[in-house]
């Protein structure tokens, strides 16, 4: 059965950048591109790392060319796909554009790497200024008219050469300004009980369509069986974004091998999940639930992986008939949503599919363990709290090979 598409109730518009093949589009320095991505070539100079790395680096760099989005921008969140050899990292800018210039400085929204035995990944806090200002990995607008945004990033080498990163793909979703003030770090921490009220559920639009009847065989991973690891944000209670990022990658079959994980001692029920943790984890947040280093570990196993928001279940139904299962962002108190029986300021939840009547088929980590978590919950209060909660942010991870669903005409995929 083939529905109409659900009426645009938000401006959304996510626009990325793959490489090589799209680099022509920006402005390279210090780059050469290869089949697999864009890396480091006679590098455009020396420069030191951030406070605290006495290292010094070579560099070279990648500027996206603006992209308007035609609506007031209130937020921009980036996301990438990169591979960094041990010592090397990358660092990701972004601004807002309007008309035919910049609109608001560069703000750095992240230095990533692959692992953290050299380079520690983190956000960089206390960026802020009457234009704008970043929320871990968010860009969120103030003051200023932002009608776009542009993209850098800048690769990192230790200086003598040698193995540099690779950069593979580059993205932003950007969020029209809403009526009220736009979702804050409501999705941070992950826990259960902490912070203020959420706002009363409102309906929001979306109706069954053609993924009604479709679950998909994602394995269930329950976060509260990881206790021991309190080094990475607090441990398993607050591990639900790599917990649902490994459900995603083993459903996939892109799991990272044992042999990645066997450092995990002692092992636990599930070391992967600990595994995840430790390389998703944001060391000036303090937390693992960054969301673009949680699709940037993604994509470290071979999977095409980004950060998007989307209107409505019914855009999520696409994703599900094309057999491609989301991680979800969601905020509510115990019981506002039947069968979830908790409160949380902002929880990652897998959506694995949805019954024949339209309900949204859940994988929620926050359980006892595996068998408690599969959920079957209310379509209308479910898509109100995740709406309401991260804006409709959500996890896009899959193989290249398997298509995207065709996109809306203001296309937030």
């Amino acid at each position: 059965m083939t529905t109409a598409a659900p009426p645009r109730t938000r401006d959304i518009a996510y626009r990325g950048f793959r490489l090589p093949g799209e680099e022509a589009a920006g402005v390279g320095v210090g780059l050469r591109a290869e089949a697999h991505g864009l890396l480091i070539g006679e590098a455009a100079g020396v420069r030191p790392g951030p406070a605290g790395d006495e290292g010094r680096y070579e560099w070279g760099s990648w500027t996206a060319p603006p992209v308007p989005v035609g609506f007031p921008v209130g937020e921009v969140v980036p996301s990438w796909t990169a591979l960094t050899p041990d010592g090397c990292w990358i660092e990701v800018e972004l601004r807002g554009w309007h008309g035919d210039g910049p609109a608001t400085g560069w703000y750095v929204l992240g230095r990533w790497a692959a692992d953290d035995r050299t380079v520690r990944r983190g956000s960089v806090p206390g960026q802020r200024d009457g234009a704008a200002r970043v929320e871990t990995d968010t860009l969120v607008i103030g003051a200023a008219t932002v009608t776009g945004w542009q993209l850098r990033v800048t690769l990192l080498r230790p200086a003598g050469g040698g193995a540099g990163p690779v950069l593979r793909t580059v993205g932003a979703v950007a969020t029209g300004r809403p009526g009220t003030a736009p979702p804050d770090t409501a999705h941070r921490p992950t826990s259960a009980t902490d912070g203020p009220d959420p706002a009363p559920v409102e309906q929001s639009p979306g109706r069954p369509g053609d993924a009604r009847g479709v679950v998909l065989d994602v394995p269930r991973y329950a976060q509260r069986l990881h206790g021991p690891y309190p080094q990475w944000g607090g441990g398993g209670d607050s591990w639900c974004s790599p917990t649902c990022t490994s459900m995603v990658l083993a459903f996939w079959g892109a799991a990272p091998p044992a042999r990645r994980y066997a450092w995990v001692d002692p092992p636990g029920p599930r070391p992967v999940v600990v595994h995840a943790a430790r390389h998703c984890y944001d060391h000036a947040y303090g937390g693992a639930g960054n969301w673009a280093f949680n699709t940037a570990y993604a994509g470290l196993h071979g999977v095409d992986a980004f950060v998007t928001r989307l209107r409505s279940l019914a855009e999520a139904e696409a994703f599900i008939a094309a057999g491609i299962p989301l991680v979800v962002s969601a905020a509510f108190r115990a019981g506002e949503v039947p069968g979830l029986a908790y409160d949380t300021r902002g929880h990652l939840i897998v959506l694995v599919g949805f019954t024949s009547d339209g309900d949204p088929v859940l994988n929620d980590p926050y359980a006892e363990n595996d068998e408690a978590v599969r959920r079957i919950v209310r379509r209308d209060r479910f898509e109100a709290v995740w709406q309401r909660g991260s804006g409709g942010m959500a996890y896009v991870i899959r193989p290249s090979e398997v298509a995207l669903p065709p996109a809306p005409a203001q296309a937030n995929w």
